[in-house]
C-alpha cells in the first residue's frame, strides 16, 4: 500500500553540477541572442531554467516579446549543448544519495518523482551521469509550468497516473535545499525536507521553516524514519 509522495529537487539536493553547467547556458544564450545578460553573476539556486533565462536576458536589456520569439531555440540549445559538453566527472553526487535513493526504491509504501526547476531534458541528463535517473519514473519540470508553485499539483496528478492513488497533501514529501522548495510545498500544503547541502545554510533554511532539516543525508535510516513519519 502506497503511503507517501517523495518529490525530490536535482541541484544542490541529490546532486551538484561544475561551473560547465553554467557555461553551457552561457553559451546557449550568448550564441541565440547574442548576449549572455548577467548569467556569469545571477543566482541560479531553486530557480526554474525558465525563469533564469528570462531574468537574465532583461537585465541586458531584452524585452519579454523578445525573449519568447526564440525561447524554445535558447531552449533547446542549451539541453544539447549540456549533453555534449557535460561528463561524469562534471557531477558529484551529494553525500548519502545513492544509499537514500536505493533503500527508498525498495520500500512498497513510498513512490519516487522529481519536483525541479530543470527542463526535463537537462535534469535526466544530469541524473543519467551517475545512472539515478532510473529511480524516477516520473517528475514535473521547467517544460511544465513557469512558476515553481505550479509544479506541485502537476507532480501529484502524475503520481495518480502512474500509480492509481491520489495523494493527500499530508502524504506529499518535497525534498529541496532551497526555500523555493519549501514555499512550493506550503502551495499544496504538503511536508517539506530540507537539506542544507546547496546554497543555503542550515539556519537560512529553518528560517523559513521546513518541516524537517538536514545537514545531509549520510544517515539513511535517521532520513527514511523522517520521510515516513513527517
Amino acid at each position: 500500500m502506497l503511503k507517501k509522495l517523495v518529490l525530490f529537487d536535482i541541484d544542490g539536493t541529490l546532486l551538484l553540477v561544475s561551473n560547465s553547467n553554467r557555461q553551457t547556458l552561457i553559451d546557449a544564450l550568448t550564441a541565440v541572442y547574442g548576449t549572455e545578460g548577467n548569467a556569469r553573476s545571477h543566482n541560479f539556486a531553486g530557480k526554474m531554467d525558465s525563469v533564469i533565462i528570462y531574468e537574465v536576458l532583461k537585465h541586458a536589456g531584452l524585452n519579454d516579446d523578445h525573449i519568447a520569439e526564440k525561447f524554445n531555440t535558447v531552449k533547446h540549445t542549451y539541453i544539447g549543448l549540456l549533453k555534449k559538453k557535460l561528463r561524469p566527472e562534471d557531477v558529484m553526487l551529494m553525500k548519502g544519495i545513492p544509499e537514500l535513493l536505493q533503500t527508498l526504491s525498495e520500500r512498497k509504501d513510498v513512490v519516487l518523482g522529481l519536483l525541479t526547476g530543470n527542463f526535463e531534458g537537462s535534469g535526466r541528463h544530469k541524473l543519467e551521469l551517475p545512472v539515478l535517473n532510473h529511480f524516477f519514473p516520473f517528475g514535473a519540470f521547467a517544460d511544465d509550468a513557469y512558476h515553481r508553485n505550479d509544479l506541485p499539483a502537476i507532480a501529484v496528478q502524475r503520481a495518480h497516473n502512474l500509480t492509481g492513488k491520489r495523494f493527500k497533501a499530508e502524504e506529499v514529501v518535497i525534498i529541496g535545499d532551497t526555500e523555493h522548495d519549501i514555499n512550493c510545498a506550503r502551495t499544496i500544503q504538503a511536508k517539506c525536507i530540507a537539506v542544507a547541502t546547496g546554497t543555503y545554510s542550515s539556519e537560512q533554511l529553518n528560517s523559513h521553516r521546513p518541516h524537517a532539516l538536514f545537514d545531509n543525508f549520510s544517515d539513511t535510516e535517521k532520513v527514511i524514519s523522517c520521510i515516513v513519519n513527517v
